[in-house]
């Protein structure tokens, strides 16, 4: 069972685009509505993992996977746009000393929608519930709290970056920095959405 533990904590804790988006928020002061958006990724998972933990894998064709992918991807790429489009505006506001925390993109619906869509998301629990589940012979009620521990996890990940874009804030005292690592977060973003949409093409070409 501690392997299910730390496959879980391994796939959720690198870096993926609702631990970028966390960052970027905790970056530029966003803490109340990132930890609603860290509410949604957490029941995203929740309602992931007991859907799949109770019917198995069989949901996820090869066309529905795809389908989820490539609107994953847009999904992630519309958000690297709106953090790049606000990148001014929030360099603006910071030298003016008028940021308001948790009044931007974040959100329960938007971390919600955003790990629903996330294909990573798939590849975090489709090998739990598939073969970590059945060798530890988790079944029943058992896979309700397990699904609940693990999305106690997943909420984690994304609070964890959170907290650690808030400290290096702090270390920053010029707006224009602020606005390079805006844009470099939303080009970070835009390669992630990119490269997932191009894995899921290839999956099908293959």
């Amino acid at each position: 069972m501690v392997e299910i533990l730390l496959y879980a904590f391994g796939v959720m804790y690198t870096p993926g685009p609702a631990n970028l988006l966390s960052l970027n928020a905790g970056i530029n002061g966003e803490i109340r509505n990132t930890l609603r958006f860290c509410m949604g990724v957490a029941c995203a998972m929740l309602i992931l993992f007991l859907l799949f933990g109770y019917t198995g894998a069989w949901l996820i064709t090869p066309d529905s996977q795809l389908v989820i992918g490539l609107l994953g991807s847009g999904y992630i790429a519309y958000l690297a746009y709106k953090i790049a489009r606000s990148s001014q505006h929030i360099s603006d506001e910071i030298s003016a000393d008028k940021v308001q925390p948790g009044t931007r993109r974040a959100g329960f619906r938007s971390g919600l929608m955003l790990q629903l869509l996330n294909p990573k998301a798939f590849i975090a629990i489709l090998p739990i519930v598939t073969i970590q589940f059945p060798a530890a012979h988790i079944s029943g009620i058992a896979i309700f709290f397990w699904s609940l521990l693990l999305a106690g996890l997943a909420f984690g990940a994304p609070g964890s970056y959170l907290f650690m874009g808030v400290r290096l804030s702090k270390l920053i005292s010029q707006p224009r920095y602020f606005r390079w690592l805006n844009n470099a977060m939303a080009l970070l973003l835009l390669y992630v959405a990119i490269e997932l949409a191009l894995t899921q093409l290839a999956g099908v070409a293959v």
